[in-house]
């Protein structure tokens, strides 16, 4: 299975980062995709891809909460970024209402600009939206996007649908684990069509709430996709290997993997 979301470049992973991704493979997941955040961050996943031809790639964007450090420089250095062959996708983009790490209208100008980035080199959007719909679908509305996957979907069935219509691909998160937090994600999961769903555990991040055996460091890892996988699953009421096949090959679809 492909995770689609990992956060590999982050500090937690300083000490062990070969044996995550060794570990992951162990647990039949791979390849990973790392997600770039920032300049910095998308730089270093490029570079750390670039060591596991095939086994890791990469994301190039600026998040929404980085979106004030943003400039025609750093777009600059993204696009130089988007041509090597293990960066598959513009982002992790889009807007943040719920932090409000940024200011708005520097996060509505960058991520624009970064839609724009994308449509121009005809590459896929890895998207973040948080309380921001409106806003968000209109930025996307209007320059005509329909290759992208909304990373780590929590939204409500009318965001959903919306989202399907425009022809965009959803990303599920171990957020589907959670008890308290997850159950309106589990009822809206089975309206997904199995061509348009991809999985991901957003590693450092939302670790799943019911994994039978806690992480010590409380840690996420992508070794964990194929708990998130399970719940999928139970989800749809379909057994978990249609659901990976499915999720696979609608992942290599998308990203243009071989």
């Amino acid at each position: 299975m492909i995770d689609i979301g990992v956060n590999l470049m982050h500090r937690s992973f300083n000490e062990d980062r070969e044996q995550i991704v060794e570990k992951a493979a162990a647990s039949g997941v791979s390849p990973l995709i790392i997600t770039g955040t920032s300049l910095r961050s998308s730089k270093e996943a490029a570079r750390y891809a670039g060591r596991y031809r095939g086994k890791l790639y990469a994301t190039a964007g600026v998040h929404p909460h980085d979106a004030k450090s943003c400039n025609d420089e750093v777009m600059g250095q993204l696009r130089a970024l988007a041509a090597q062959p293990q960066v598959m996708a513009i982002g992790e983009c889009g807007l943040d209402y719920n932090r409000d790490f940024s200011p708005r209208d520097i996060q509505r100008k960058w991520f624009a600009e970064q839609v724009a980035l994308a449509l121009e080199l005809d590459m896929p959007l890895f998207l973040h939206e948080r309380e921001a719909f409106a806003d968000f679908v209109g930025i996307l509305k209007e320059q005509g996007v329909s290759r992208a996957v909304v990373h780590c979907f929590t939204g409500t069935r009318a965001e959903l649908e919306a989202y399907l219509e425009m022809g965009f691909c959803i990303g599920i998160t171990g957020w589907i684990c959670d008890e308290r937090r997850g159950k309106q994600l589990k009822e809206l999961v089975r309206h997904i069509p199995l061509d348009r769903l991809m999985i991901e555990t957003d590693a450092p991040f939302l670790t799943p709430r019911d994994l039978p055996e806690k992480p010590p460091n409380g840690r996420n890892e992508p070794a964990f996709l194929p708990h998130v996988l399970e719940a999928v699953a139970r989800c749809f009421g379909q057994p978990s290997q249609e659901i990976l096949n499915a999720t696979k090959e609608t992942t290599k679809r998308f990203f243009g993997l071989k």
